[in-house]
């Protein structure tokens, strides 16, 4: 098939997103933009969450790391599924007790606005680091198998897609996204299922068949049973239940569209819905990236990696298998950048500028504010796609997950300690020197453990030592609270 043709499935696919944008922000407002008036269906965020936590990096780093680490990936998926109990029984019931807008509001209301003020700071350098992460990814795909053939640079199919994306959240923010994160993530899931199916009956496998030829080719082993290494078992399902209180529990974007459900019940119906939901889809992934391989071997392709999915769907595929294809990347682009986007504007209006704070604003000048920042903010977003272009890492999955380590454990050692202990934290800038040294000390801590250790690999239990040195920091500057009488 055709680039030009391949292309115009994407423009499309896009002037129907402009279509359900128009239909869901009219006589839309600030709240609209923020928390859809927090009259969200629990259901339709739940299902469009799936896309939003998914989004390109899943869908084309996930099977393609199934070459070098088989099904190791699940251990850290048992992980997600644990800590979203965490963020459904723990945090949620807080959010919506203290009627937040803003999850960082927590930190205000505990700490004070230094503290407000930090985890919103880390927040946003997490959230702008991981979504061009994976906008890069997709960005990339596009333009290595349909863009360059049609002499479109790189930066131009960026700025193009960021437009796209900034024309239909422009009005509805968060009322828009659950809409149209929904429809994206049935092309996302469609177009996973069809490329399972074709690839199995190309090989004349069956489900029990395809298991039996991936365990003889040893892509089935799951648990990594070497202490040692980064990882091992036991540390990926740690570390996994953390990064998903942390890349979800305290994450703005995530929970912007959690509370923006009618209640805590619906609530919490979505998050754990989702979650038994999501360990089947990462397994479907990474099922599929083992018929890849297999593929692979008998068409005598040798790519692996974040590559292989895409060649094999665009080149060896059926043309109507290829335009799912290339609709299901572009549905798994758009929930995580657009919900990205959003939340980082709600973030940095409400939190950095105080933008609910300040009563001598109108509707429409707070308005003009949400529009400027959040263009400027796309111009960031096109800023740090081109600086992963320049990078050129070939598993995106591995420096996201890197950055969540760094970014995300200071909001886990803020909010554990607001949470488990009735300690204060004196005024001053004591806070952001505690989550400026933490990950600093995990810096070095990661790059030293082998020589330090015997040979220990610091993985995703980057994240928790992290949160834990924030937490100590804490501990070190807090004073108790004063006696009651």
């Amino acid at each position: 098939m055709s680039s030009a043709l391949l292309f115009s499935f994407v423009l499309c696919y896009f002037i129907l997103l402009l279509v359900v944008a128009w239909r869901t922000s009219r006589n839309s407002n600030n709240d609209s933009f923020f928390i859809g008036n927090r009259n969200s269906n629990w259901m339709l965020v739940a299902f469009g969450m799936i896309g939003t936590s998914l989004s390109g990096v899943t869908f084309v780093s996930v099977p393609g790391k199934v070459g070098s680490d088989n099904f190791g990936y699940f251990q850290v998926v048992i992980g997600y599924f644990l800590g979203y109990f965490i963020v459904a029984y723990i945090l949620l019931p807080l959010y919506y007790r203290l009627n937040l807008t803003s999850i960082y509001h927590y930190l205000q209301q505990r700490f004070g606005l230094v503290s407000y003020k930090t985890g919103s700071l880390f927040f946003i350098i997490s959230r702008t680091l991981g979504a061009t992460a994976r906008l890069y990814l997709v960005i990339n795909v596009l333009q290595l198998f349909i863009l360059n053939n049609m002499h479109v640079p790189f930066w131009l199919t960026t700025l193009v897609i960021l437009t796209m994306i900034l024309l239909y959240t422009f009005e509805g923010g968060v009322k828009t996204i659950v809409f149209t994160d929904t429809l994206q993530t049935t092309f996302m899931l469609l177009a996973l299922v069809v490329c399972v199916i074709y690839i199995m009956n190309s090989l004349h496998l069956t489900f029990s068949g395809t298991m039996h030829a991936l365990q003889e080719n040893g892509y089935t082993t799951l648990f990594n049973t070497r202490p040692g290494s980064g990882g091992f078992w036991l540390k990926q399902i740690i570390g996994g239940a953390f990064i998903t209180v942390g890349m979800t529990g305290l994450d703005q974007e995530m929970m912007q569209k959690n509370i923006s459900v009618r209640n805590l019940r619906d609530s919490q119906k979505n998050m754990m819905s989702f979650s038994a939901v999501m360990v089947l889809v990462n397994f479907l992934f990474l099922f599929l990236g083992g018929l890849l391989y297999l593929y692979a071997h008998t068409a005598h392709i040798h790519i692996r990696e974040d590559d292989l999915f895409p060649t094999v769907a665009l080149q060896y595929m059926p043309p109507m298998v290829s335009v799912l294809f290339i609709i299901g990347l572009i549905s798994a682009l758009f929930p995580s950048a657009d919900g990205a986007l959003t939340a980082l504007t709600s973030s940095f209006c409400i939190d950095i500028l105080g933008l609910k704070r300040n009563l001598h604003l109108d509707e429409k000048s707070r308005k003009r504010i949400r529009m400027t920042v959040h263009i400027s903010l796309a111009c960031i977003f096109f800023l740090m796609v081109m600086v992963f272009k320049y990078i050129n890492n070939k598993s995106i999955i591995d420096i996201i997950l890197k950055v969540a380590g760094y970014t995300y454990g200071p909001l886990l050692g803020l909010f554990g300690f607001g949470i488990l202990t009735k300690r204060l934290i004196p005024k001053g800038l004591g806070v952001l020197l505690v989550c400026l040294a933490a990950p600093a000390a995990c810096f070095i801590l990661s790059a030293n453990a082998p020589d330090w250790f015997g040979g220990y690999q610091i993985g995703l239990e980057l994240l928790l030592i992290n949160g834990i040195l924030t937490f100590l920091g804490l501990l070190i500057i807090s004073k108790s609270p004063p006696a009651a009488n």
